[in-house]
């Protein structure tokens, strides 16, 4: 997820390059900044060209980000009981959910470089990432369930709170109280931090589903300790820093 800014970011006198929107991007991660930064920046300057709205890629994401999960949850059965091929609907997912993040970076980098940032527009922003997060939980869920019929509704139940602590987290490193637990960006603290970037996660989430759905009760496992433990470690830094200040 991207966080758009409160504030609009001074505007340029000529058309917007890439280069321009990638400048003013939120990060996200090592694989976000390196790939759906990067080309959320050209869809940004694709939007521009066209006099698209920055909530018009937002509602773009949550379109599409809602229509590969929907697809997803509905070959979930077909796919367990080998009447259809597994690779294409994991490719599409991979494929589908990576373009509907890319359009959730280029909204903020669009308004930011035009100046139309606004509060509801980040209102927007944020529920439409709701929306489409929960779309794709409720897709891995169902993939898990219909590959493994005995994974446990506790497991699914977890998996679909904790998936929200990154969506949480994203909210809360704006203003003046964010605060980061690890400041460092030195290249292995930043390869280490990929189990939370959104953009690896759903890719490796694409991969699975292409390659061998069978494990996808594995990666909800895996996502949902990941996630509980950065909780966990949250709301512990929170509190110390609480209690000293």
């Amino acid at each position: 997820m991207t966080t758009p800014s409160p504030a609009a970011e001074p505007t340029v006198d000529r058309p917007p390059t890439a280069a321009d929107y990638y400048g003013v991007n939120r990060g996200g991660g090592l694989f976000s900044e390196a790939i759906s930064q990067r080309v959320g920046a050209r869809i940004a300057v694709f939007a521009h060209k066209h006099r698209l709205a920055p909530t018009v890629l937002t509602v773009a994401n949550l379109g599409l980000s809602c229509l590969v999960s929907f697809v997803v949850v509905a070959a979930a059965g077909p796919v367990a009981d080998g009447r259809v091929w597994a690779w294409p609907v994991g490719l599409l997912a991979l494929v589908g959910w990576q373009f509907a993040y890319a359009l959730d970076c280029s909204d903020g980098q669009l308004a930011r470089v035009t100046g139309q940032t606004s509060a509801a527009g980040g209102r927007v922003d944020v529920l439409c990432d709701v929306a489409g997060q929960i779309a794709l939980v409720a897709a891995l869920s169902a993939v898990a369930e219909a590959q493994v019929p005995e994974t446990p509704a506790w497991l699914v139940a977890a998996f679909a709170g904790t998936w929200m602590v990154n969506l949480v987290t994203s909210v809360m490193q704006t203003g003046s109280q964010a605060s980061s637990m690890v400041t460092s960006r030195s290249l292995p603290v930043r390869v280490v931090k990929l189990v939370r970037d959104y953009g690896a996660v759903i890719a490796l989430a694409g991969l699975v589903l292409t390659l061998a759905p069978q494990w996808t009760i594995f990666v909800i496992g895996a996502f949902t300790l990941v996630n509980g433990a950065f909780l966990a470690a949250s709301i512990a830094f929170a509190g110390r820093t609480a209690l000293k200040g």
